[in-house]
């Protein structure tokens, strides 16, 4: 939370003028002592008696010593003891409350509060709303504070707008960088970075050198010293950055030292998240998207860069075969539809591979790593690719050899037949020549035994 900080006064490097407190009562004696040279200029009491009305050039003053040392400057109004005091050349100026303006002598400055821009000197169109606003702004040009204080120790930062007490003007600085937009009590109130906007109490209160900050919110990026390129919106937002960069914090308070890093909402407060433009729209080549139990998100990388001590699977795999995918609904405060589910239970899954279950942040099984259980599955699903693969080639080497063996069946057959049939003519002829044979024959002879 934004701590005030006590307010040492300090005079203007930028000007010659020795500042008195006797500005805060308007003390004549004590003014005539710390700005000596004016009374010994030859331009110090030019107007005689000093301005108090209207006068020409349209110049207007109302209250002791108000554009006192005025000659040629035209279109000013001093309202106030001692406003515009030094002003004598200067033009277009407004000096409204006790010593506003009192050291200007440039143009276009406008002052409403008790010392406001009473230091400037050669600072062009700065505008101070409130008590010692732009207190010591001397060179600066261009700047807007609005509150107490606001902008109090600027010299010669220029393009910065305060709004809020303190708010770009309680460091102890002589410059609050340039081009940096402040809002709030405190806002800003240790700067000397550039181009920071800080909306909210104590938003980006103890930046240091940090620029291009964006903090919206009561102390958000309160705490940030160096840091570049944040961005912060809600009450405390990226309150834990100290030097990080680029960082995003809406909701969140970041962690000190960080960078490069999106934070929304705050863990254990946000329980639900709703993000339009994604359902139903197809990204092609797209990857998903993971979270932790700390709501970190990210993808899966597969690529070989990112990876060491790979093997192969083997039987690592083998247990995914005792697993028993179930049907199931979502009790109703998560699914007041009750749309049917399938898939696997996580304390089942643990008992089988504790690795294939991602655990919450008290260590409880929360839900399966499916991608790990589909690798397991391709694994078992090749190994026994592999085996029938296998068998098939079996089968091939059988039906193969089953085929060379019917080719010499049917070879063997034909052989066969062929010998058959050559059997059956040398049968026939073998019969033809057991016939002639027969027909050839000589008859008997009959030996008688007559004698």
């Amino acid at each position: 939370m934004y701590e005030q900080i006590q307010i040492n006064k300090l005079k203007p490097s930028g000007s010659s003028i020795d500042w008195s407190p006797s500005l805060r009562i308007c003390v004549p004696a004590a003014l005539a002592l710390a700005l000596a040279w004016i009374a010994l200029s030859p331009t110090a009491r030019a107007v005689t008696p000093a301005p108090d009305g209207g006068y020409p050039n349209a110049n207007t003053a109302e209250g002791e010593d108000a554009l006192f040392s005025l000659t040629t400057g035209i279109q000013n109004t001093a309202v106030g003891c001692e406003a515009l005091y030094t002003d004598t050349a200067g033009n277009n100026n407004t000096a409204i409350g006790s010593g506003a303006l009192f050291g200007n002598i440039a143009d276009a400055n406008t002052a409403v509060g008790a010392l406001a821009l009473v230091s400037n000197y050669t600072g062009f169109g700065n505008v101070a709303s409130g008590e010692e606003a732009l207190f010591n702004n001397a060179t600066g040009d261009f700047n807007t504070a609005s509150g107490f204080e606001t902008l109090y120790f600027n010299e010669t930062g220029s393009y910065n707008t305060a709004i809020g007490a303190l708010a770009l003007g309680n460091g102890s600085t002589s410059s609050p960088g340039n081009f940096n937009t402040a809002s709030g009590v405190g806002a800003l109130s240790d700067n000397a970075g550039d181009y920071n906007t800080a909306s909210g109490q104590g938003s980006l209160a103890r930046n240091l050198t940090g620029h291009n900050n964006t903090a919206d919110g009561q102390n958000a990026l309160d705490n940030n010293t160096t840091g570049s390129g944040n961005i912060a919106l809600g009450s405390n937002a990226g309150n834990k950055l100290t030097t990080g960069s680029n960082n995003i914090d809406i909701g969140a308070a970041g962690a000190a030292g960080e960078s490069d890093t999106i934070r929304i909402g705050r863990r254990g407060t946000q329980k639900t998240t709703y993000l339009q433009g994604i359902y139903g729209i197809t990204v092609a080549g797209g990857v998903e998207v993971r979270v932790d139990s700390s709501g970190h998100l990210g993808t899966l990388t597969s690529s070989s860069r990112f990876k060491e001590a790979i093997k192969p699977m083997d039987k690592a795999s083998e247990g995914i075969l005792s697993l028993q995918p179930v049907t199931f609904r979502y009790k109703h405060e998560l699914d007041p539809q009750a749309i049917p589910q399938f898939g696997l239970v996580a304390e089942q899954v643990a008992k089988v591979n504790p690795d294939l279950v991602a655990r919450d942040d008290q260590g409880k099984p929360y839900t399966v790593r499916y991608e790990a259980v589909n690798a397991m599955l391709l694994n078992e699903f090749l190994k026994e690719h592999r085996k029938v693969e296998e068998q098939e080639h079996k089968l091939a080497l059988q039906d193969s050899k089953s085929q060379e063996q019917n080719a010499a069946i049917i070879e063997l057959k034909s052989a066969l037949a062929q010998q058959q049939k050559q059997i059956g003519l040398l049968t026939s002829q073998i019969q033809k020549v057991s016939e002639r044979l027969a027909v050839d024959k000589p008859a008997p002879r009959i030996v008688s035994n007559k004698e």
